[in-house]
Formats: structure tokens, C-alpha cells, sequence
């Protein structure tokens, strides 16, 4: 089974943030794995496990500093590792076309089997990559699974609802974004630390060439503090209320 897994990076909530210019300060970030993308590569390294022959291949849209979270992900179980080396990216769409490129080459044109995703980034939370992706690769697609039980025919998932579980019957190729809970990560240890250094990381360097459908414009902290005014008539509330946009 050839199975696919994307994975990002994103800022450790621990890390200090600041702004500058309109433009986040990351000299005092330290960026990490997608909490949801270990989920994902968790799915794929136990269906690795489970189904004799498979191989576990790891796709990546950011910076050559990405290199360390994908040695991390090598350790946990990946088999190789492919990082589309380029500037950061805040279009999805963008995203979704960079890794449907490197998956479509790196399997000659073919289609794998499975592609996991996280829901979502725990940064921009757009959840839209994996729908683009599954999109511009021609495969079917459910999104936020909560259980996955496969076999040499077929899948089945698991999925919340408002008010219930949806249940669905899913044929291969298929690509997954999975939530929180469908498995619990492994934790690396000191062999598979030692054998990622020896698994192979293909450098891909593009520049996205299509025009990006989301730019970021600016960034500033949010401000908390409000001002309170006191009113001794309704009718100077109603008439503040009417004309006075500051206060919204």
C-alpha cells in the first residue's frame, strides 16, 4: 500500500509572538509539527504496520528549516520524506497545487492508495488544503474522521456531525483529514531517531507561479482594551449608537 502523508509546521503556542511592521515577529518562534498532522501520520505508519509491503512517504510545502520537524516524523515511522522547498505560503490554494505536484511526480503520475492530512493547521485553521488537494488529485475525500478501519477492498470511517455520526463506505484512492482522537501518537525513540538520519529527504525547490487567491496584508495585536462612556439620556444612547462608528 503506498500511502501519503502531508504535514506542516506551525508556530509552538508556547512560543513569544510579537509584530513588527505589520508582519509577525518569528525570531522568537519556535515552529513545530501540526499537532492534527500527527494524528494523520500516526493512521498511515499503523496501517504501514498492518498491511505487509506498504511505504509510508512524507510531503511538505515550507523552508529548508522544515527539515528537523520531518527528521522528527521520520523517526515516528515515515519512510522517506519530500520537502517542496519554497518561500511561506499563506494561499491554500497555493499549498494544495505545490503538494498535488510533488505527490503526482514522486508517483510518476500515478495516484497512491491513501493521503492523510490534519483537519486543519493550528495556525490559519482554514481546513481548505486537504478538500483543495483531493480535488486537484481526482481522489475522494472525507474530512475530520474520527475512526478508520481498512481492509483489501475497501474503507470504512467514521465521522462527526451536528447531533450524530456519519458512517461511510469509502473505495481507494482516497484522501483523509483526520480530528483529534483517532489514535494517540507515538512517541520517537533513540532507534528510530538513529535510523531517520539515514532515511532519504528529497528537496523539490519551486516557486508557486500562480497568483495567490489570499494574501496577507498586514498583521497587528489585537487590542483588548475598550473604553466605557456614560450616557445620561437615552436619547444621547440612541443617537451614539446611530452615528458613532467608533464604538463598533
Amino acid at each position: 500500500m503506498r500511502i501519503a502523508v502531508c504535514l506542516c509546521q506551525v508556530p509552538d503556542t508556547a512560543s513569544v509572538i510579537g509584530f513588527v511592521e505589520g508582519a509577525v515577529d518569528l525570531s522568537r518562534v519556535n515552529e513545530v509539527m501540526n499537532p492534527f498532522d500527527e494524528y494523520a501520520l500516526e493512521e498511515a505508519v499503523r496501517l504501514k504496520e498492518r498491511f505487509e509491503g506498504s511505504e509510508v512517504t512524507l510531503f511538505c510545502v515550507a523552508s529548508s528549516s522544515a527539515k528537523e520537524m520531518l527528521r522528527k516524523a521520520l523517526a515516528m515511522g515515515g519512510d522517506r520524506a519530500v520537502l517542496v522547498s519554497t518561500a511561506e505560503l499563506s494561499d491554500p490554494f497555493q499549498t494544495a497545487m505545490l503538494l498535488s505536484r510533488a505527490i503526482a511526480g514522486f508517483y510518476a503520475g500515478a495516484l497512491p492508495d491513501l493521503v492523510f492530512c490534519g483537519k486543519h493547521s493550528t495556525d490559519f485553521q482554514s481546513a481548505q488544503v486537504p478538500l483543495m488537494l483531493a480535488e486537484l488529485l481526482g481522489m475522494a475525500s472525507v474530512s475530520a474522521i474520527i475512526k478508520l478501519q481498512a481492509s483489501a477492498e475497501g474503507l470504512q470511517v467514521e465521522r462527526e456531525i451536528e447531533g450524530g455520526i456519519e458512517y461511510l463506505d469509502v473505495h481507494y484512492p482516497a484522501l483523509f483529514s483526520v480530528e483529534k482522537g483517532l489514535n494517540v501518537p507515538r512517541k520517537t525513540t533513540i532507534k528510530g531517531v538513529m535510523e531517520a538520519r539515514k532515511k532519504p529527504i528529497d528537496l523539490l525547490p519551486v516557486t508557486a507561479s500562480e497568483r495567490p487567491f489570499v494574501e496577507i496584508t498586514g498583521m497587528e495585536p489585537l487590542v483588548t482594551k475598550k473604553t466605557c462612556r456614560f450616557v445620561t439620556e437615552p436619547e444621547e444612547l440612541v443617537r451614539l449608537l446611530r452615528h458613532d462608528r467608533a464604538l463598533f
